[in-house]
């Protein structure tokens, strides 16, 4: 029986040029040298942070907001997002998700302990407590990204993030979507990226492999026929 293979991807059925952006390609890519590797992730990460920065440092829109010039958890997003490109955690469904709902938890449950009067005394407890759940959400919705674990917890020790309160979900959200969009243009100039985009392709199943009759098997059917000949014969 034949190897069944996997599924095509639907980004087979977008023109090459553009596909080829998203991660698709026809054939697996070959294997680059590590200088290449190493030169493409200075690059990648060089110009997703400097652009991070570019947008919330000198915008006016976001400098009246009193946004930070960049959410500290981002540059360890970079260290995957353009230096491990291949790893399940730097994949966009981690990068986007894990960090929006890490700063979604950070949020309400910093929100919680500001009810309290000893609220400053309690930072430390929130900023615990919405890590670790944090974690627990992103193992739950398989959008695990480590960086986001920090993105909860900037919530609680961070004045700058705390004094923005709900505006801190759309800045992360805008904030991983720019550092996906540099990933996608870098990141396919000589490598790959992303691996998958929602969740990894199942691997084909094993194929069935009949064992072909060994020679002996063949000769002795060969000579039963024979033999069954010569009889029919005589009796004829």
């Amino acid at each position: 029986m034949s190897e069944s293979s996997s599924p095509p991807s639907r980004l087979a059925s977008l023109p090459v040029w553009f596909s080829h952006w998203l991660g698709h390609r026809r054939s697996p890519p070959q294997k680059r040298p590590e200088y290449v590797v190493w030169f493409w992730s200075f690059i990648g990460a060089f110009a997703g942070l400097s652009i991070l920065q570019a947008v919330f440092g000198h915008a006016q829109y976001f400098i009246g907001r009193k946004v930070p010039s960049i959410i500290a958890s981002y540059g360890a997003s970079a260290v995957l997002c353009y230096g491990a490109i291949e790893a399940p955690l730097a994949q966009p469904r981690a990068l986007v998700g894990g960090h929006f709902i890490s700063a979604l938890i950070g949020l309400c449950i910093t929100k919680l302990f500001s009810l309290s009067s000893h609220f400053e005394s309690l930072r430390w407890l929130a900023g615990s407590l919405s890590t670790s759940l944090a974690i627990v959400a992103m193992q739950m919705t398989a959008t695990t990204h480590p960086p986001a674990g920090a993105t909860a917890l900037l919530v609680a020790v961070n004045d700058e993030v705390w004094a923005i309160s709900w505006y801190y979900l759309p800045v992360v959200l805008l904030s991983s979507m720019l550092v996906l969009v540099v990933a996608l243009l870098i990141n396919n100039i000589q490598r790959k990226y992303p691996v998958f985009w929602i969740s990894p392709c199942a691997p084909s199943p094993p194929s069935t492999v009949i064992p072909a009759k060994s020679n002996e098997t063949a000769i002795g059917a060969k000579e039963n026929n024979i033999e069954s000949g010569e009889l029919a014969e005589q009796r004829a």
